[in-house]
């Protein structure tokens, strides 16, 4: 009984695998199956965020409908931020795909199964939220966070779709680093915890953490595409432009929300000096 019910659950791994190897992960279907998945765990996430928030949190239970929506909303895109954040750091900084030193090939060309894959689930992530934002429009977020998704989208898609400047998408995308950090300010101030020491030490994070992510890496960005304009230049001029708009336009956004930061930061900390 044992031998027959092992082959058939071997067989059933050998089907599966196959299924994955040629379909799921070859090359010309990651990017629609990415992009799917990452839709699909948003939904996911949002059930799971709703299920766990409602049996342990005493602040869920009290919260208006549309703050559990926008609560189990920030559960995804804190997902989001962690995994992609994690690859953007990976293949930015670890990989040697985007190393000049291991490549004589353009590096504006450079892909990778698990570096589409990673772009295809963030497309998914940004395409669920545009959705809940227009859905829930202006409780979720304003005029702003439909151009800083539709622009983060649009640069993402292109970079997936056609396989250039990976490594540039890769770079904005860190700035995913300060999402946590935000969503927890506002979990903070929801909790009614707002003249907590928890919520002074996480502006301060969220200041250094924007700083390093939003402004001094985009300069490092730019430089690394003046190092490289020869490579660029040879780029579709749509992926051109989009490696010099998208950033561009992102960078203006992260300096106005960057001052708007430092004022929050200020006023917080003038107010723990009175006291």
């Amino acid at each position: 009984m044992s031998s027959p019910s092992f082959g058939a659950i071997k067989s059933y791994h050998h089907q599966a695998q196959h299924l994955v190897n040629n379909y799921l992960l070859a090359d010309p279907f990651i990017p629609y199956t990415s992009v799917l998945t990452g839709i699909f765990l948003c939904k996911l996430v949002y059930d799971l965020c709703h299920f766990i928030s409602n049996s342990h949190s005493k602040t869920y239970i009290i919260l208006t409908k549309i703050q559990r929506i926008e609560w189990n909303n920030r559960g995804i895109s804190t997902v989001h931020a962690v995994f992609i954040s994690a690859m953007s750091l990976y293949f930015v900084f670890c990989s040697h795909l985007f190393s000049d030193r291991w490549h004589n090939d353009l590096v504006v060309f450079r892909s990778s199964r698990l570096s589409s894959l990673g772009l295809g689930l963030s497309i998914g992530y940004f395409i669920a939220d545009l959705a809940m934002i227009f859905w829930k429009y202006p409780a979720l977020g304003g005029l702003e966070y439909i151009v800083h998704h539709s622009l983060s989208g649009v640069a993402v898609a292109y970079s997936l779709f056609s396989g250039e400047g990976q490594l540039y998408t890769y770079m904005v995308l860190i700035s995913e680093i300060t999402t946590p950090e935000i969503n927890l300010r506002w979990y903070l101030d929801t909790a009614g915890m707002k003249k907590s020491m928890a919520y002074v030490v996480n502006g301060v994070f969220i200041f250094l953490a924007w700083l390093v992510a939003r402004i001094l890496l985009f300069i490092y960005m730019f430089y690394h595409v003046y190092l490289h304009y020869n490579q660029v230049m040879r780029m579709h001029i749509f992926g051109y432009a989009l490696v010099f708009g998208v950033p561009a336009a992102l960078g203006i956004m992260n300096l106005i929300w960057f001052e708007k930061i430092v004022r929050g930061v200020k006023k917080t900390l003038a107010k723990r000096c009175e006291c």
